[in-house]
């Protein structure tokens, strides 16, 4: 609707953050094993996501895509108030097991996308130009590459202690 390759890049973010809340919630209580298998999925997910909003921000910088900066500003502002909010709840769970990190990594790269996309909607509408949401799609495609290696490799160590400790 706003024609934004950053809005878009938050947008398919919060819906791969319901997705990874529903699986948490699920495996909560498991076994530390269950768990991590389902923080690999869901860091594997966020990889998948990432090199989607890398290709599409590469077809929004192609087109000359210029989008519009008041929707951006507002569907921002009110994602970082949601975001926000849960990032903060969150915050204890920064260095538990992988489950419970992923969805901290999550919430706070919701937040910081946020703010990123309030960013560029000031640029947008500062310059009269696409380029800031493009730069601001790219930092968050970067920020999920980042994010899901960082679930991803966590996890992978964490199955392979559990491994250890069942053949010990």
């Amino acid at each position: 609707m706003a024609d934004s390759a950053s809005l878009q890049a938050d947008a398919l973010d919060f819906l791969g953050d319901t997705a990874n809340y529903a699986i948490s919630l699920t495996v909560t209580g498991m076994a530390l094993a269950w768990r991590s298998r389902a923080a690999l999925l869901k860091g594997g997910t966020m990889l998948v996501f990432a090199l989607w909003v890398l290709g599409n921000t590469l077809w929004h910088a192609w087109s000359g895509t210029l989008p519009h900066a008041e929707t951006m500003g507002l569907i921002g502002a009110l994602a970082l108030l949601a975001n926000g909010g849960v990032a903060l709840m969150l915050y204890r769970f920064r260095s538990g097991d992988a489950n419970m990190r992923s969805v901290w990594i999550c919430s706070r790269n919701d937040a910081i996308g946020n703010l990123a996309v309030l960013l560029a909607a000031l640029g947008v509408f500062g310059t009269g130009t696409g380029w800031p949401d493009i730069i601001v799609a790219f930092i968050m495609g970067g920020l999920g590459l980042h994010g899901g290696t960082q679930i991803v490799l966590h996890a992978i160590a964490e199955t392979a202690s559990t491994k250890m400790e069942l053949a010990g």
